[in-house]
């Protein structure tokens, strides 16, 4: 069984689309796990404020219809933050999509999200590292069961859980509790959730781009316009808010020299 010393909530998103800049959530569902092994879900439609795109509505099967009355992002947000207080988050890509993502509505509708202190656990991770298959192929392997309703959120953050737990008891060598499976994947150091900064022996750089692998800091220094140029573009509001972080952060090193 997974050992916990705090709760950890088990996320999953559906979305107008991928974008993380632009994109809203249409649907959240929140499975969270106690350390006394209770456990209590939450889902919820989102009216995103934009038109769900086709596509989208095809994957999951939430139309404008559906959510034209649901409160907004930042109508829920206290609500859903609430819920997440002094969680963990796991989930399937959630490091890449969901959680970011999460950030950037709770940024947007102004509301402070700390993730200071939060463990982040990908199952996807796990699942990429050992068997190379989807969320309904790994609940499948690992839990010998037919995913039914996939891409509902509910469904999805339901079966995120068990496949951890099967992967657990399936891989000794992942331990049982969080800091044992984040070491074992090895996740990389990120700055932003969107990934375009990591640190690199302790500087954080660029991660995409001309500059990739170079120093944020030292790149700002020379050529402070490239800060102005990302700001104006169609970055997330967390990836904009980190790089004027590292910019100030620089700026003020520059005047005590």
């Amino acid at each position: 069984m997974l050992q916990i010393t705090k709760p950890i909530a088990f996320i999953d998103l559906e979305t107008t689309g991928v974008n993380l800049g632009t994109d809203r959530i249409v649907e959240i569902a929140i499975v969270k796990l106690l350390p006394d092994g209770s456990k209590t879900v939450k889902r919820k439609l989102i009216n995103p404020e934009m038109p769900i795109s086709k596509t989208s509505v095809e994957i999951h099967g939430i139309s404008n219809e559906m959510v034209k009355d649901a409160p907004t992002f930042a109508q829920a947000a206290q609500e859903l933050k609430q819920v997440l207080d002094d969680c963990d988050l796991a989930g399937y890509n959630s490091n890449r999509f969901d959680i970011p993502l999460l950030v950037e509505e709770f940024l947007r509708a102004g509301v402070d999200f700390d993730m200071k202190g939060r463990r982040m656990v990908d199952v996807q991770n796990i699942f990429h590292k050992m068997e190379q298959r989807t969320l309904s192929a790994a609940y499948k392997f690992y839990c010998g069961k037919v995913l039914e309703s996939a891409h509902s959120a509910e469904a999805d953050a339901s079966a995120t859980h068990e496949v951890l737990v099967a992967q657990i008891e399936r891989y000794p060598e992942l331990g049982n509790t969080i800091d044992s499976i984040n070491k074992f994947i090895g996740e990389e150091v990120v700055v932003d959730f969107a990934r375009r900064f990591v640190m690199q022996d302790g500087v954080e750089v660029f991660n995409f781009g001309k500059y990739k692998g170079q120093s944020i800091a030292e790149i700002l220094t020379k050529e402070p316009q490239y800060y102005d140029w990302m700001m104006r573009g169609d970055f997330p509001q967390q990836t904009k808010q980190k790089l004027t972080e590292i910019f100030t952060r620089t700026k003020l090193k520059g005047l005590k020299l």
